[in-house]
């Protein structure tokens, strides 16, 4: 960094960042990764910074990205949980950062659900 305008542009990246962490409501789609030492194993970490870069890069409104602890279904980790105001919620499993990219695509952005990485199609 050599100028005062790369850290403004430095600040306002991270802004960005922050308020998608934040929940704004009840009318928020809020998506949950599992964050325990189970999940973090399995590469959630890789997950969480994906969906993180994603919802900023497409600057989606009333989105935000959290973690929590276990969700007690280890042996699919990485979990990621969408949560939506009137809906059910969807479970996604065995997450990648790429299937997160694809998840914010089609789910977050165009309502449609990925159906093939929901715990329900994994468990059969």
């Amino acid at each position: 960094m050599k100028t005062l305008e790369e850290l403004m542009a430095i600040r306002e990246q991270t802004k960005k960042r922050m308020t998608v962490r934040e929940d704004t409501g009840d009318d928020v789609i809020r998506i949950v990764v599992g964050m325990a030492t189970c999940g973090i194993a399995a590469g959630a970490r890789p997950v969480l910074n994906a969906l993180v870069d994603e919802v900023a890069k497409r600057n989606l409104k009333g989105v935000t990205v959290a973690q929590t602890g276990c969700i007690g279904m280890c042996q699919y980790e990485p979990i990621v949980e969408v949560m939506e105001p009137g809906k059910e919620k969807v479970t996604y499993v065995k997450m990648t950062p790429e299937k997160a990219v694809k998840v914010i695509n089609e789910h977050i952005v165009n309502g449609n659900p990925v159906v093939e990485y929901t715990v329900g199609a994994v468990a059969k």
